[in-house]
């Protein structure tokens, strides 16, 4: 077995894991560290198929109280059918752009100079959405209504553009719209779970052909990565917002923005995306 190959598959899966729930942008993270070690032909972009999954359990494990309680309760709790009803209000948007125009924006915006603008954009934004005057009317996730809903989906639908974060994305525009910081970010978790079950699910399906019993190692290396990494993750950031805004994350993604802009304006990193 080729222990290069299974170190990169750790790696990447700590990049996975780690980014997938900040308002970092994992597709972004994993864009350039893909480039970095020389893993982004389609085999690699299979792989980060794969460890998505991890990260995905990783979230659905550490919430699988709340989500028995709605799945038993689906039948007859006006609670748990609104909380489900809101989550497929969510899942729209970005289901729907995402078949429509996913095709388009991985062949002109899976770049290094468009992420790198993305992580710097984002993280202005985080920073001009905490110095704004929260005004907190939704304190936790059940008390969220179908509108509020519908625009939550429409902000995670800008992480169509890599480098954005779909968790960040959803986070912001969950303090914009009136949500708490706890709101926000759960209701970020919880909707990662349709989006990116679904997305993982189509793309599996997509890139069939490519699977293959001698990557089991590999991706298994990935896998567990991504799934310890994910799980510590998401604790560690309910934790950090419990006495703490977003703005360390923003100042991260400009800084990370900027080395990744000079490294490719100036030629010290060969990025093959860019």
């Amino acid at each position: 077995m080729d222990l290069l190959l299974l170190l990169k598959a750790f790696i990447l899966g700590i990049v996975e894991g780690v980014t997938e729930f900040l308002p970092v942008s994992s597709t972004g993270h994993l864009i350039l560290a893909g480039d970095l070690l020389d893993f982004n032909d389609e085999r690699g972009k299979l792989f980060e198929i794969v460890i998505q999954s991890g990260a995905i359990l990783a979230v659905c494990w550490e919430y699988r109280a709340k989500i028995v309680d709605v799945l038993r309760g689906l039948p007859r709790e006006v609670a748990a059918q609104r909380f489900a009803l809101n989550l497929l209000i969510a899942f729209m948007p970005l289901a729907i752009l995402g078949l429509l125009f996913g095709k388009t924006i991985k062949s002109h915006l899976f770049n290094a100079p468009v992420v790198a603008m993305a992580f710097i954009v984002g993280g202005l934004i985080i920073l001009w959405a905490e110095r704004r005057q929260h005004r907190i009317r939704v304190e936790t996730v059940d008390a969220l209504s179908a509108g509020d809903a519908l625009l939550l989906g429409l902000a995670q639908a800008l992480a169509l553009i890599p480098g954005t974060s779909r968790s960040g994305a959803t986070i912001i525009g969950g303090l914009l719209f009136g949500l708490s910081r706890r709101a926000a970010t759960e209701f970020s978790f919880f909707l990662a779970m349709p989006t990116l079950i679904a997305a993982t699910l189509y793309q599996l399906h997509k890139e069939r052909a490519l699977l293959s019993m001698d990557d089991i190692g590999m991706w298994s290396v990935g896998f567990i990565a991504a799934f310890v990494s994910a799980f510590w993750a998401v604790r560690g950031l309910l934790r950090y917002i419990s006495t703490h805004d977003f703005s360390l994350f923003a100042w991260y993604r400009i800084a990370f923005g900027i080395v990744v802009l000079a490294t490719w304006q100036f030629g010290w990193v060969s990025w093959a995306a860019g």
